[in-house]
């Protein structure tokens, strides 16, 4: 039952692991699934996540009773690049380069929801709540292999953090508040192992990635930017330690199954920025649970240039209620993936994923300001392989 190695070890990496909003700020699912292929390899891809959540509101405050108000689609379509590259410098001695963009959130809410948008007082224009977060990740490996069987692998991890939020509307007291987090690099590392069994195409990797501690300068203000902030312009805020762990085996000529569970350390996991906090008493993104996620598939090779996937995915999210600039709690998702292969030394993957987004209950603060009900998402994805 010897599986083929150049076909259908690329399998697992069609489609990635995590998606839209699934917990916290997850997006990639940090996987290091290229730096596992034999010999020299490299890897290009992209992903593309269309997800629509609506709602509606519970915001009852001294300002205005708005229960019941329909919020229409507030989370934006994304993509994210990904691209890696692993050299076997010895026979015992592998390279790689990993770059990702392991967090993230993009939402914008429709400018017709009193809950989530109101006047600026200054210009008299129509203003609504939306974040933007994005991070870049590159991940260093080095990799010793006594055996065949045995990889140890570890490196540093550079990455990045910048955001821009604005809080709008009747759930936030009509504050009008602003934050800018500019652009800094942190440091952190990862290690990990794998064991393999080729003949049978076995293969399985624990990859611990640690907490990475940022400390950026930051821009607050109330009133539409009229009232800066006095205290300390530096925020800082940690992105969660992780846990990784893939399987594969084959189960029949040219037929493989495959697994992945990850956690991800969100319980411990806020953002305060200091005039908020000063302000408000609270904090800007929290989370209540750590998140949980499983992804488990079938792999099959059709012919010397065909393969395809099939998967199954769950996403626990990371608590209830969320923040209001991410409402979703997890997600179920079926996915299928196919791959085209030329040569023997290049191929070519796409693959779809449609997911149901679990119900959740959004907060502003400490107040609840929103249901979020009946919500799904689809991912595209796409990737080009080559072996050198």
């Amino acid at each position: 039952m010897k599986l083929n190695k150049v076909y259908l070890a690329i399998l697992l990496s069609t489609l990635p692991l995590s998606a839209v909003q699934a917990a916290g700020l997850d997006r990639s699912g940090q996987s290091i699934s290229a730096f596992l292929q034999p010999g020299n390899y490299a890897e290009a891809g992209i992903t593309v996540i269309d997800p629509d959540v609506k709602g509606k509101s519970t915001v009852n405050n001294p300002i205005a009773d708005l229960r019941g108000e329909k919020i229409g689609d507030m989370a934006e379509d994304y993509y994210f690049p990904s691209a890696a590259i692993k050299v076997q410098a010895t026979d015992k001695i592998s390279l790689g380069l990993i770059y990702d963009q392991p967090y993230g959130a993009d939402s914008i809410y429709p400018t017709g929801n009193e809950s989530f948008s109101q006047v600026n007082l200054v210009n008299s224009k129509l203003e609504t709540t939306q974040v933007e977060v994005k991070t870049n990740n590159i991940t260093a490996l080095i990799g010793y292999q006594p055996t065949e069987n045995w990889n140890f692998y570890a490196g540093p991890v550079w990455q990045t953090v910048e955001a821009k939020i604005a809080l709008r509307g009747v759930a936030y007291g009509n504050s009008g508040y602003d934050i800018e987090i500019h652009e800094k690099e942190a440091w952190g590392w990862l290690a990990g192992f794998a064991y393999q069994i080729p003949e049978i195409a076995l293969k399985t990797a624990i990859t611990y990635r640690s907490e990475i501690d940022h400390k950026a300068t930051s821009t607050e203000s109330f009133g539409f930017g009229t009232f800066s902030s006095p205290l300390s312009p530096y925020l800082t805020a940690t992105t969660p330690q992780s846990v990784n762990l893939d399987f594969q085996t084959g189960i029949a000529a040219d037929t493989l199954v495959f697994a992945n569970l990850r956690w991800v350390h969100w319980s411990q996991f806020a953002v305060t920025p200091n005039f908020l906090k000063a302000r408000s008493d609270s904090n800007l993104i929290d989370y209540s649970d750590d998140q949980w996620s499983a992804t488990v598939g079938l792999g099959r090779k059709f012919n010397n240039k065909w393969s395809g996937s099939a998967l199954v995915s769950y996403d626990s999210g990371a608590g209830n209620p969320v923040t209001t600039l991410g409402p979703t709690k997890g997600y179920w998702g079926v996915g299928l993936g196919g791959q085209y292969s030329p040569a023997k030394n290049y191929f070519i993957q796409a693959g779809v994923r449609y997911m149901w987004l679990g119900d959740a209950d959004a907060k502003a603060g400490p107040n609840l300001a929103g249901e979020f009900t009946d919500n799904t998402a689809i991912g595209y994805g796409m990737k080009i392989g080559y072996r050198f």
